[in-house]
């Protein structure tokens, strides 16, 4: 009996295996035959100033030049794609979309480096071990530290907008960090981790109100220190929750947690994730709409971007917390409701976006419920760290 009962154990458990790993494949294969339309239809698109697709504009695929701040997800993509498959077409197709952002690495003018570089040139290193892409990757942080201002403890993220900010600094730049932390590694300048650890610090001390919501804007005095205002631009007020905002948190000080063992990161990452996980059907896996507080909800745009950026954090957050199951059970389901067809685009439609139902910037009537490529992005984030998870048990 007690044979029986250990073989029926193995025949479920190698059956469980082979289910998820044919579920797996099922969803790689989906989304290579995607992002294999993506690139034909964005082909003859490109020029020397239009390198990556963003979005869906007027029903058009739109491309942006290399200084858009959402340039190096696409090829981002590519090369999470090359690590799904094994496939040297996609190293191809990467590197293509890759090398048009060399520039970038000398832009002064933009905290968003990291998106622009670690996700295309960081991947690339990864995979090449090209010496050409780890210094075109450290010149970039270095390029990011500029923006550095001692008195405040951040980077200054807008340039733009100057009679309504002296000195912002969002939660988004929380992302950027990643870049800094890495080039430290590599490089061993000390200060490059600093700047990181202190601009999360004082994130920490202004950004978030009791309940570890975050606003998406901090004002400072340049000059001082001092914090002159606290807005959410994005989001329906200054007092609401963007729902990208909460999601940029989560996953960077999750991230600050990783690269640096700072315990006061983790905590904070747990604090925004017990508040995430307290809104209305995030536990059973509801994608969220675009801010928590907006006013029309149910009858209001979802935002997918958000979702995907949730789901890659609370999986890696997982490994960390002593609350790991809670979030990894949310976590899959997040992966599941994206991966239905309520969410995941079907072959041959979306402009070759795997997501559908993301937010941009509603209160600037700009990219909503629309295809944003950051949402495939985390998304093909969220399958590496399932596989990874469950190749692990």
């Amino acid at each position: 009996m007690k044979k029986l009962s250990i073989f029926i154990f193995i025949l479920i458990y190698f059956g469980c295996s082979n289910q998820k790993e044919k579920s797996n494949n099922v969803l790689v294969n989906h989304v290579a035959r995607q992002l294999e339309y993506a690139t034909e239809i964005a082909e003859p698109l490109r020029d020397s100033i239009l390198t990556s697709p963003r979005t869906i504009k007027n029903g058009k695929l739109k491309l942006v030049p290399s200084r858009d701040w959402t340039s190096g997800f696409f090829p981002g993509n590519l090369w999470m794609l090359y690590e799904l498959t094994g496939e040297t077409k996609w190293k191809d197709f990467a590197l293509d979309y890759t090398l048009p952002l060399k520039k970038e690495q000398w832009n002064k003018g933009t905290h968003d480096l990291g998106f622009m570089m670690f996700c295309s040139f960081g991947k690339a290193y990864q995979f090449t071990k090209n010496e050409e892409y780890k210094n075109i990757l450290i010149q970039s942080a270095k390029s990011l530290a500029t923006r550095f201002n001692p008195k405040v403890g951040c980077i200054r993220s807008w340039d733009h907008n100057s009679d309504k900010w002296d000195f912002p600094v969002i939660i988004d730049n929380m992302m950027n960090l990643e870049l800094l932390l890495w080039a430290f590694n590599e490089t061993g300048e000390d200060y490059l981790k600093n700047i990181a650890i202190t601009h999360a610090q004082i994130t920490i001390k202004n950004h978030f109100r009791d309940d570890y919501s975050s606003y998406h804007v901090i004002d400072y005095n340049p000059e001082t220190g001092e914090v002159q205002k606290k807005q959410t631009h994005q989001g329906f007020s200054d007092e609401s929750a963007w729902a990208r905002g909460q999601a940029w948190g989560l996953y960077g000080f999750t991230m600050m947690y990783r690269e640096t063992g700072m315990k006061e990161f983790l905590i904070q990452a747990e604090k925004i994730a017990g508040f995430i996980l307290s809104q209305p059907g995030i536990k059973e896996g509801k994608v969220p709409y675009w801010d928590f507080n907006a006013p029309n909800i149910p009858d209001e745009p979802y935002d997918a971007s958000a979702g995907a950026i949730i789901t890659a954090a609370l999986y890696e957050l997982g490994d960390y917390s002593e609350h790991g199951e809670t979030y990894i059970k949310v976590a899959n389901k997040l992966f599941a409701t994206l991966s239905s067809d309520k969410f995941l685009a079907p072959v041959g439609e979306n402009e070759g976006f795997i997501l559908k139902h993301s937010t941009g910037h509603l209160p600037g009537n700009s990219e909503i419920d629309v295809p944003l490529v950051y949402a495939d992005y985390y998304f093909l984030e969220s399958i590496i760290k399932k596989q990874n998870m469950e190749k692990s048990k």
